[in-house]
């Protein structure tokens, strides 16, 4: 499995700061035609839910994996 999704998680995350941080020093209301606030909050929640998602999945494989082996473990 590749940790690619999970970096790309944290990425849209410290984009999202940075944006935040940009907002707050320099006053910038709008990015395009959305509120700035719109755009950092949907960076973050993107990076969030990458991030997340690769965890609960690597942990359901190390759980699925523990499992199967135990089953052979008590099988031999």
């Amino acid at each position: 499995m590749s940790r690619i999704p999970r970096l790309i998680g944290y990425g849209f995350m410290a984009a999202a700061a940075l944006l935040a941080a940009v907002m707050k020093k320099e006053g910038v209301e709008t990015i395009g035609p959305l509120p700035a606030v719109a755009v950092a909050l949907f960076l973050g929640m993107i990076g969030v839910m990458l991030v997340f998602t690769d965890l609960m999945v690597r942990g359901l494989y190390a759980q699925v994996d523990a499992a199967k082996r135990r089953e052979e473990e008590g099988g031999d």
